[in-house]
């Protein structure tokens, strides 16, 4: 189960206990630093006077709720050292800047593992630390552009169409830095050394597709977007218009599950066979015509409970309002926002939203006294704001 808390509650968990110092970025650090804080670890969030983030309000950047966050200037005298302070107390530490900066500021993963030689430095970026496009910039469509990902999305007869930034970022990204710095830190735990953790998004979003690389060499698939079972090649794995213009998302791929579909939508008596890929066409033809005949909460209402594999397409505004989710707290309230809740879900150790998002330097204080970095307040001006 996953709770809601109130502002400040005590950190619940399973990684409850693990500290983690991260270097203020944007995009895929922070969300993975937001899932490790989610989990319980104590996170507290170096920033910059005037530095990284999104470049809107802090209190509706939810990549940094249940964070603590200092604020110091990198480049004047005395922060570099109160970091280092921090490091030498913390389990992990995540960075997402591009290969070599943290070098040139001492923060680099020579100089944190002298000071803690137990420590997981994790890394983030786009290319990877190595490479011919290492030190070049780049964002999430490109990342996934070179892996072929990008390659597979959309309509055969049309361009690919990035899917936000949640392939590359976020599930090739973030999720993959996750995992890399907690086994990272099961082997330190287990009397290992520290080490560093390099999460590069086109590693991450390459590594997604080896499924659909095995079914390519067997020749269970074809190199060519919108031709093949899960692309939207299928007539029955797809969406589908209704007469509203919402849509309808179809996927029962399983013949028992097929035969349930294409009697509840009404035309079981006239769909082409589904085996034979030359009625495919028609088939599709005769699926949109009967969704175009309802709208799409009546087709919900149809196949409610069923299993049909149909679901309504929901918009994000939607989706908390869906009876499962809702019945399942998917989504909740916190702080006036209503945002997913802490994933996956532990029977003994819940998460849960503690803290709402962080604003720069809001915590130095606090974390000083907390983890004993007098360093942070004493002699660094930058460090003693508690609000930016």
């Amino acid at each position: 189960m996953t709770v809601a808390a109130e502002d400040g509650a005590t950190a619940a968990g399973p990684l409850a206990g693990v500290r983690v110092v991260e270097l203020a970025g944007i995009g895929p650090g922070p969300f993975a630093a937001m899932v490790l804080a989610d989990l319980g670890a104590d996170v507290v969030r170096v920033d910059r006077p005037g530095g990284a983030g999104l470049r809107i309000d802090p209190d509706y950047d939810l990549a940094n709720r249940n964070k603590r966050s200092v604020l110091l200037d990198l480049k004047a005298e005395g922060s570099v050292a109160a970091v280092l302070d921090l490091v030498e107390r913390a389990d992990i530490l995540i960075e997402g800047y591009r290969p070599g900066v943290t070098e040139k500021l001492g923060l680099g993963p020579e100089d944190c593992l002298a000071r803690n030689p137990r420590l997981v430095y994790g890394r983030m970026t786009g290319w990877g630390q190595e490479g011919p496009l290492a030190r070049t910039a780049g964002h999430d469509i490109g990342y996934i552009a070179v892996t072929g990902a990008l390659s597979m999305i959309g309509a055969a007869d049309g361009p690919p169409i990035a899917p936000a930034n949640l392939l590359g970022d976020y599930a090739g990204g973030s999720l993959y830095l996750v995992i890399g710095v907690l086994a990272a830190l099961q082997h330190a735990r287990a009397g290992g050394p520290g080490q560093v953790v390099d999460a590069a998004i086109v590693d991450g979003t390459a590594h997604l597709t080896s499924a659909i690389h095995g079914m390519m060499a067997a020749g269970g698939w074809r190199d060519q977007r919108g031709t093949n079972l899960l692309d939207g090649g299928c007539p029955f794995y797809g969406t589908y218009e209704t007469a509203d213009g919402g849509y309808m998302a179809v996927g029962p791929l399983e013949r028992k599950f097929y035969a349930e579909f294409i009697e509840l939508l009404g035309i079981a008596d006239q769909a082409p066979a589904r085996d034979d890929f030359d009625n495919w066409a028609a088939l599709r033809t005769a699926i949109a015509d009967r969704f175009k005949q309802r709208g799409r909460e009546e087709w919900t209402a149809v196949f409610s409970a069923s299993d049909a594999c149909v679901a309504p397409v929901l918009s994000l505004r939607e989706a908390p309002a869906h009876p499962h989710l809702a019945a399942r707290s998917t989504f909740v309230d916190h702080g006036g926002i209503t945002q997913p809740a802490p994933a996956p879900r532990f029977s003994a150790t819940p998460g849960a939203v503690r803290r709402a998002p962080v604003r720069p330097g809001a915590d130095t204080a606090e974390v000083a006294r907390d983890w004993g970095v007098t360093s942070l307040v004493e002699g660094n001006p930058s460090g003693t704001s508690g609000t930016s």
